[in-house]
This record gives structure tokens, sequence and C-alpha cells, in this order.
């Protein structure tokens, strides 16, 4: 029971500063804004040393991508759905396409940090992350569902033209286009739309 019992011990208090952390962090930020809170002073509210802050978050973009897990799920769950039913390759495809900039609209806050501290070796480890490479799979598999279909030319790259469709709603340049430009969602949407129709076998 001695080691059993530790290690039960070990993941209820590793479940319990998990839950301080995303909780004081959630609490500063609707506060205060992401950009405003430091790590230092979401353990501190949190009750959490700082050892044990950056064991359990290495740094603020993982604090934030753990924040996102619920918004993730719903999005997830709700795209397997809408995937899944009738209707051509290239339409849903477009659906998919919209309802990302939503989700780009919805958590732009915790997007951008996530973004932020991807520095140096993190660069890119928001391709190599399960969410990224879910999208990368949703995306490259309907254009060769489309491809397969005839609604497309036969041999595109369809995973290089996902990343392609995926990079026009990176959270940088989404942000960059709603703020600096002043560009409606609706517009974004509506452009990257457009580029999928303009993958089409003349005629169709």
């Amino acid at each position: 029971m001695g080691v059993g019992g530790a290690v039960r011990g070990e993941r209820r208090d590793a479940v319990e500063s998990r839950r301080k952390v995303l909780g004081a962090a959630r609490r500063l930020f609707e506060e205060r804004g992401v950009d405003s809170v430091s790590m230092h002073e979401i353990g501190r509210v949190a009750g959490v040393g700082q050892g044990t802050l950056y064991r359990r978050f290495e740094h603020k973009g993982a604090l934030c991508s753990a924040l996102l897990g619920e918004e993730i799920e719903a999005f997830q769950d709700e795209s397997r759905r809408r995937i899944g039913s009738r209707g051509t390759a290239l339409g849903r495809l477009k659906w998919f396409l919209g309802r990302l900039a939503k989700f780009n609209e919805e958590n732009a806050p915790l997007l951008g940090a996530v973004r932020d501290a991807a520095g140096g070796d993190r660069r890119i480890e928001m391709h190599r992350n399960p969410f990224y490479e879910g999208l990368r799979e949703i995306v490259a598999g309907l254009l060769r569902e489309a491809s397969e279909e005839g609604e497309i030319r036969p041999g595109l790259d369809a995973e290089c033209v996902a990343d392609t469709l995926l990079a026009a709603l990176n959270i940088d340049l989404y942000l960059y286009q709603r703020r600096e430009l002043e560009m409606t969602r609706e517009r974004i949407v509506d452009s990257l739309r457009s580029v999928v129709d303009g993958l089409r076998v003349p005629g169709e």
C-alpha cells in the first residue's frame, strides 16, 4: 500500500495543483487580459510554487493551451459531426474553414499567447501539436475526397495545400487582418472560400 498510496497521493496532488493553476489563470486573464498576466503572478495567486508551476506548464503558451482544452474538444466534436455528414467534400471544407475562423475569433487571446510562446526551439510547436495535426488531417482528407469525386483536378498535393489553406487562418495573420486592417470575419472567410472554389475542375 505504501508505494501504491504514494502514487495515488501524488496523482491527487498533481490534479489539485493543475486545477488551482488553471483556475487562477482563468480568473486573472478574465480580469486583466492574457498579455498583462505573468506566470509568476499565476503561481502566487494559485498558491503553487514556481518549481511546481513550471513542472506542470513549461511556459505560458503551454498553460494557455491547457485552458483551450474544453473549447478545442467542443470544436472537434462539432467538426467531426459536420465533416461526417452528407454534402460535397468542398462544401464541407468551406464550412470547416469558416468554423475554424469562428474558433479563432472566440479564443484569440489564448491562441495569441500560445503563438507568442512559440519562439526559438519552440517555433514549430504550433504545427507539431495534436490540434494542428487534427486540422491538417481534416483538410487534407477532404481535399483527397474531393479529388476522388472529381470535384478538383487529380494529382493535387493534398497535404501541402492543406497547410497552405490553414496558414491563411494562422492566428497572427488573422488578428492582423481583423485588428489592423479592420477586415470582418465574414470577409476573411469569403475570401478563403473563393480560394477553395478556385480548385474546382472547370465546368463543375
